[in-house]
């Protein structure tokens, strides 16, 4: 069974309500193939002469697939362009830039390849049970690319006051999504630690070298040179650190409400995490009215079962909830809100057919929507289990 044979075998469409209409931010749809939103955004900036503050979108979408979502540019011209890989396209003016909460849904066409007529079968079945009991609201492994070959996350030392470590983490330990030059740069920083002019002398430009610039001048003053590291880096950080107590708190809820028997373990990101396979009516009710919060210092929370299990995650991790907050800098903080236990697609169906790619053998199109921060790689990796071969892409979520 295969995933993202093709780009168009992931297909995504972003759907947002309408902006405030006549004002200074010109209103675009981006499409674009293979390429993640990040760069899709660099391309652009390159190619207009932009500044990245000028620039807003509401989600992060998947590398490799095919995606089309709105994107802002204050002073924008009103005028399309081609690139590489991706197409903009003017809509109109707006009277303030897109942002995420503008997102209605995301509406997905997927493929799976390389099926046997009985994987087909059982993928039919799963698809049923998941239109009637929803599926774990699970962060996917995307939110946890910055993880690296440690495990370790790199907020949590940043919360404990260890800013030496949040920042070796940070900058010079290996990750399985390095780019080669990355990988190169993070070996130099990690033989090299402490010796800053020396590491300043071999490292290319970049904002490690203007990192360790600063220590080369203000040895010992790690707590400041984490304001060095780019801000949307820093709320990656804590996004997936946050992403993951809220994870295990979710896991610990399944574990309360359902039979040891009905739970299945799958991996998500650093985690085996636990997955239903069918609910009975009590189960359903109790679970798809349950709402967790993220877990953060601002958050109050009062005696009760979702307080036990926020208490019990984070004494794992030899923490209090009033320690789940960084110090320094103001500017950088954890999320506050929170976020369904389950998530139902909307208006899902499959279609089976012969696989023109593997003779042979069968594919199934599904076709769901999502409503904002539910993933449906979730949806896909209980469908297909453990016998799933996809590409990896830890840069980008469907928000």
């Amino acid at each position: 069974m295969k995933l993202k044979c093709l780009a168009d075998d992931f297909q995504v469409e972003e759907q947002i309500s309408p902006l405030p209409p006549r004002g200074p931010f010109a209103l675009y749809t981006l499409t674009k193939v293979s390429l993640g939103t990040p760069e899709a955004i660099e391309a652009i900036l390159h190619k207009w002469n932009l500044s990245r503050e000028q620039v807003a979108y509401a989600g992060l979408k998947d590398r490799h697939a095919r995606t089309r979502q709105f994107i802002t540019i204050k002073g924008g011209p009103s005028r399309g362009l081609r690139e590489a890989n991706l197409e903009l396209n003017y809509v109109g003016q707006a009277a303030r830039p897109v942002h995420a909460k503008d997102i209605t849904f995301n509406r997905f066409a997927i493929v799976l390849r390389d099926l046997a007529d009985d994987e087909l079968s059982a993928i039919l079945r799963a698809l049923d049970l998941i239109s009637r009991d929803g599926l774990p609201n699970y962060f996917d492994s995307q939110r946890f690319g910055s993880v690296g070959i440690s495990g370790q996350f790199i907020a949590k030392p940043w919360c404990l006051g260890d800013y030496e470590r949040a920042l070796w983490l940070a900058l010079a330990e290996d990750n399985v999504h390095d780019r080669p030059e990355d990988r190169e740069q993070k070996r130099i920083l990690r033989e090299l630690w402490g010796q800053w002019p020396e590491c300043q002398a071999a490292l290319a430009h970049s904002h490690r070298r203007t990192i360790v610039t600063y220590l080369a001048d203000k040895p010992g003053e790690f707590k400041r040179a984490l304001t060095f590291v780019p801000h949307d880096m820093r709320s990656i950080y804590l996004a997936a650190f946050q992403s993951d107590l809220w994870n295990r708190a979710l896991a610990a809820l399944l574990q309360s409400a359902c039979p040891p028997e009905s739970l299945k373990n799958m991996r998500i990101g650093p985690r085996e995490l636990p997955f239903f396979t069918a609910l009975v009516d009590a189960q359903r009710l109790q679970l798809r009215s349950a709402v967790l919060p993220l877990p953060s210092a601002r958050l109050h929370v009062e005696e009760g079962q979702v307080k036990q299990l926020l208490d019990r995650v984070l004494a794992e991790e030899g923490m209090e909830l009033r320690q789940v907050r960084l110090k320094f800098p103001r500017d950088t903080y954890f999320s506050k809100g929170e976020r369904s236990a389950l998530f139902l697609p909307q208006a899902a169906s499959a279609e089976g057919g012969d696989d023109e790619l593997y003779r042979g053998r069968r594919k199934v199109t599904l076709r769901f929507n999502l409503t904002r921060g539910s993933y449906a790689t979730i949806l896909v990796k209980r469908i297909a289990g453990e016998g799933l071969a996809e590409e990896q892409d830890a840069s980008a979520e469907n928000v």
